[in-house]
């Protein structure tokens, strides 16, 4: 089954949020995740860092689905999508050598 990577950054609006506003749809975001796995489409999920670890640069999402518009359609329900909360790519990533697992 096909790989997909969707990368993300925060919109303006987003980061013009207060902080609890932020958590909360940070956590929605995390609900959602956590449900796909249990709905059988495991997800490694994760946000990026700097050299100094400080967050900012971003996110990223690993998952397989059977086609490019399966992806799609799964990822749009993401509430930071749906939301208009982040600005995002998908693609589809060919291994060209490793082994991964993404594992509930």
């Amino acid at each position: 089954m096909p790989w997909f990577i969707k990368t993300e950054t925060f919109t303006a609006g987003f980061r013009a949020l207060d902080g609890a506003e932020r958590s909360a749809r940070l956590q929605a975001h995390r609900a959602w995740v956590s449900s796909q796995s249990a709905a059988e489409h495991p997800m490694a999920s994760g946000f990026l860092v700097d050299a100094q670890r400080r967050p900012g640069g971003g996110g990223l999402l690993a998952f397989q689905a059977s086609s490019y518009g399966e992806a799609l359609a799964l990822i749009r329900h993401d509430p930071l999508i749906a939301g208009g909360w982040v600005d995002w790519q998908l693609h589809e990533w060919v291994p060209a050598w490793g082994d991964l697992a993404v594992t509930p």
